[in-house]
């Protein structure tokens, strides 16, 4: 995991927060405009989980999480919960890196939770399939 930002008494902008993406803000930038454009979510800055986690950008449809973007250096993370049923309907159209970490992910009621790091355009066209399944449900 890249470096977060983890100074919770200093709200980041969103332009602060692609920049701490250094290579990857390219992807933070459209990853955040393919929720709001293809999902409809409504975009907030916030501090969800503790000193941990860090900033992040929460996309919510309706009052439904959709998922929270955490700017890294060099790097952003995807945190989604999928049903185990969701995860099996992507499982083969994903990389083998992608496969794994599905494999591994934090189990939560009939699916579980996902922290999926982001550096370069595989990894973000299987985030783009979650995201569009997640969004469709």
């Amino acid at each position: 995991m890249g470096e977060r930002m983890l100074d919770k008494l200093n709200t980041p902008t969103f332009e602060e927060m692609a920049e701490t993406c250094g290579k990857s803000r390219a992807l933070f930038i459209q990853i955040n405009e393919l929720l709001s454009a293809v999902c409809g979510t409504v975009q907030t800055i916030c501090f969800p989980y503790g000193n941990h986690y860090g900033w992040a950008v929460a996309h919510k449809k309706k009052k439904k999480l959709i998922c929270n973007v955490f700017a890294e250096t060099d790097s952003l993370t995807v945190m989604l919960r999928l049903s185990n049923e969701q995860f099996a309907q992507i499982y083969y159209q994903v990389e083998q890196e992608t496969q794994a970490c599905i494999d591994k992910k934090y189990p939560c009621g009939d699916g579980g939770w996902l922290h999926y790091r982001v550096t370069n355009e595989a990894q973000f066209r299987d985030v783009q399939k979650m995201l569009e399944l997640k969004c469709r449900a």
